[in-house]
C-alpha cells in the first residue's frame, strides 16, 4: 500500500499551487476591494483545467478523477480560501450533479460551460428553517403549469447565486407526499433567462466580498420542464448523492485551509522573539504545533481516500462522512493553535489568523454540520443505518 501521491498527482499539485499563487492572491485583491464578482478569475480557474478533473474530454474535462478534484480543492483553499468555493459551484455539486442526473441534452448544454468557468453555477438545497432535514422542511416550491414550473420561495446559504447563470435547485412538487422526500424534485434553473428570481448577498465579516453566499428570493419563477433534472419525486436522492461530493471538497478544502493557519503558525513561532528567544523554543509552543500537524495529516489522508473510493467506483458516503467530520475537528484545531501562537496579533488585519478562522467557522456547517456526521457516524457504527446503503451514482469514466 503506497500513500504517496502518484506522480502526476503531485504534479498536479505543484500546478495548482502555481496557479493560485500567480492568479488567486494579488488579483483577487481589487475584485475585494470594489466587491465585484470575480468572473475574469474563475474563467482563468476554468482554462486551466480545475474544474473539469472528473469530466470526460468530450466535455472539455480531463478525467483526471476525484483525487485529483482533492488536490486541486486542498491546494486552492490554502491559498486563496474564497476561491474553494468554485470547486463546488463550478465542478462538485452544480455541474457533476447534472452530468450524474441529466439528459444527454442537458449535460452538453449546460456542463462544458460551467466546467470552462464560462458560465457560474449554484447548488440551491438549504432553506432558512431547514436545518438539518432539507426535504421534510422544504417550503419551496415548484407546480406544473403546461409546459413549465412555476416555483415560489427561498433559499438560504447559496453561495454564488448573485451571480449565477445555471443553477441545480430543490423545490417540493408534491406537498402532500408521505414520506415528505418523496415529494421533492430537482430543476436546473436559469436565474438570468427569467424573471422573478432575486438574490440578496448576506454579510459575512471576514469572507470575501467578491465570492458571496446569498438568499435567494423566488416570485413565480420559471423553469422549463425541460430543465427538470430526474423525475418529479426524486429531487432528494440526487441531492443526498450530490452531497457525498460536495463532502469530498469540503474535506479537502478544510485541510487546505487546516494547513494554511498550521503554515502561519510555524512562521510566526519562528519569527516572534521573546525573552531572547523565539517562542518556537518553548515547549508549550511546540506541544501545540505537534498536536495540530498530527491533525492536518491525518484530514488530508482521509480527503485523498474519498477521492480514491471514487475513482474506484465505491459508494463513499462512510469515508466522506467521517472524512467531513475530521477534517472539520483537525481546521478548527489548527485555527485555534493559529489564535494561541499569534497571540494579540492574530485580530491584526496584516495576518491571515481571522481570516482564516471566518472560513473553518463556515465550512464547517457545509455539506453537514459536526452533530449531522456525528449521526450518520455513530449510526453507522451502532449498526443502526448502514451509511452505504444507498446506491451511489457515479458516471465519472474512470470509475470501476
Amino acid at each position: 500500500m503506497n500513500f504517496d501521491l502518484p506522480a502526476d498527482m503531485a504534479a498536479l499539485k505543484e500546478a495548482t499551487a502555481d496557479f493560485a499563487t500567480r492568479r488567486l492572491t494579488e488579483e483577487a485583491e481589487a475584485f475585494e476591494r470594489s466587491g465585484e464578482f470575480a468572473y475574469d478569475l474563475i474563467r482563468a480557474m476554468g482554462e486551466t483545467g480545475l474544474f473539469g478533473a472528473p469530466f470526460p474530454e468530450d466535455l472539455g474535462g480531463s478525467a483526471a478523477g476525484f483525487l485529483a478534484v482533492s488536490v486541486i480543492a486542498e491546494e486552492v483553499s490554502r491559498i486563496a480560501p474564497a476561491y474553494g468555493y468554485a470547486m463546488n459551484m463550478q465542478c462538485a455539486t452544480c455541474p457533476y450533479t447534472i452530468y450524474n442526473w441529466g439528459s444527454p441534452a442537458q449535460v452538453e448544454r449546460f456542463v462544458p460551460g460551467l466546467i470552462a468557468g464560462e458560465s457560474i453555477g449554484m447548488f440551491a438545497l438549504s432553506e432558512a428553517g431547514g436545518g438539518s432535514d432539507p426535504a421534510g422542511a422544504m417550503r419551496t416550491t415548484a407546480r406544473r403549469e403546461g409546459d413549465h414550473y412555476v416555483l415560489n420561495g427561498s433559499k438560504m446559504w447559496i453561495t454564488f447565486s448573485h451571480a449565477a447563470d445555471v443553477g441545480v435547485l430543490f423545490a417540493r412538487t408534491d406537498p402532500k407526499a408521505e414520506p415528505a422526500h418523496r415529494g421533492i424534485s430537482a430543476f436546473i434553473v436559469e436565474p438570468k433567462r427569467f424573471e422573478g428570481y432575486t438574490a440578496q448577498p448576506i454579510d459575512l465579516p471576514g469572507l470575501s466580498k467578491s465570492l458571496r453566499s446569498c438568499e435567494i428570493f423566488l416570485d413565480d419563477f420559471k423553469v422549463p420542464v425541460e430543465n427538470r433534472l430526474g423525475d418529479e419525486g426524486e429531487g432528494f436522492k440526487i441531492a443526498m448523492n450530490a452531497l457525498e461530493y460536495g463532502r469530498l471538497t469540503v474535506s479537502a478544502r478544510l485541510t487546505g485551509i487546516a494547513q494554511a493557519a498550521l503554515d502561519a503558525s510555524v512562521a510566526y513561532a519562528n519569527e516572534r522573539f521573546v525573552g531572547g528567544g523565539p517562542i518556537a523554543r518553548h515547549q508549550l509552543v511546540q506541544e501545540r504545533i505537534a498536536d495540530a500537524t498530527v491533525a492536518v495529516e491525518a484530514a488530508r489522508l482521509m480527503a485523498y481516500r474519498i477521492g480514491w473510493t471514487m475513482d474506484q467506483g465505491r459508494v463513499s458516503t462512510r469515508v466522506a462522512s467521517r472524512a467531513k467530520y475530521f477534517a472539520t475537528q483537525a481546521a478548527r484545531l489548527a485555527g485555534d493553535v493559529a489564535r494561541e501562537v499569534f497571540g494579540g496579533n492574530a485580530l491584526a488585519a496584516e495576518y491571515p489568523v481571522q481570516r482564516l478562522n471566518a472560513y473553518i467557522d463556515m465550512l464547517t456547517v457545509g455539506e453537514g454540520s459536526e452533530n449531522v456526521q456525528r449521526i450518520l457516524i455513530g449510526e453507522d457504527a451502532l449498526g443502526i443505518k448502514d451509511a452505504t446503503r444507498h446506491t451511489m451514482r457515479n458516471r465519472f469514466v474512470g470509475a470501476g
